[in-house]
């Protein structure tokens, strides 16, 4: 069984305790290293999770942008059903966005964690030059973690005004249930669909910089 295949099938009463100590940061890092799990294996675990769910996130958003082109480009329509199914793909997409946020989050807990250690632990090296050699990989690790993680932050922050030309159409669509809100609404789909296109960019940027790193973890 591999690393990663241990974290996910470990005895569920063991993973319950592991998720308690979750949010004491340190106490679950070094409980999953007494079984095997080193910082390193979750953190490339993380930036795969991370890569994912900005991965859902390209196809939601999508889906989000067709709906609304369905709606608006209907002559006529059921304007109570065209509400719910927006609003729907409205939520999916704050839900798919709190996600991805919440997973650059743990991929930024468990680097610190990660990157804080191995400073630590140079200055116990008594050779000079396996020091210096340390060091070396550790600004090398850190620097392609940085643009990595600017990649996936630039990526988060660019759901931001899809959400809220998003909401604002929705919420106008539910307080002008009539064929006048449909037309206005025309008007708001290019923008919309320039900000998905904006979007969609970043993350195909995100997930290239999150694989190239993940590929340079296993192998480096």
């Amino acid at each position: 069984m591999t690393r990663k295949s241990f974290i996910y099938f470990y005895p569920a009463f063991f993973m319950a305790l592991l998720v308690m100590l979750t949010g004491c940061g340190n106490p679950y890092y070094s409980a999953m290293e007494k079984v095997g799990v080193h910082k390193r294996d979750i953190m490339v675990d993380r930036v795969e999770g991370a890569r994912d769910a900005q991965q859902d996130a390209q196809e939601q958003f999508k889906s989000a942008l067709e709906q609304f082109d369905s709606v608006v480009s209907l002559q006529e329509t059921d304007l109570k059903s065209a509400y719910d199914q927006l609003n729907d793909e409205y939520e999916d997409c704050v839900a798919i966005a709190d996600k991805v946020k919440d997973r650059i989050a743990k991929v930024e807990s468990v680097s610190d964690a990660l990157f804080d250690e191995w400073e630590d632990e140079i200055k116990l090296y008594e050779n000079r030059d396996l020091a210096r050699s340390s060091k070396r990989q550790l600004n090398d690790t850190r620097a392609r973690y940085e643009d990595m993680l600017s990649h996936m932050q630039d990526a988060e922050q660019s759901m931001e005004p899809v959400l809220r030309i998003f909401k604002d159409n929705v919420l106008f669509l539910k307080h002008n249930l009539n064929a006048q809100a449909i037309g206005s609404l025309e008007d708001e789909f290019a923008g919309l669909e320039l900000e998905i296109d904006k979007l969609i960019e970043r993350m195909n940027e995100a997930i290239e910089s999150s694989n190239a790193f993940i590929a340079d973890m296993q192998t480096s």
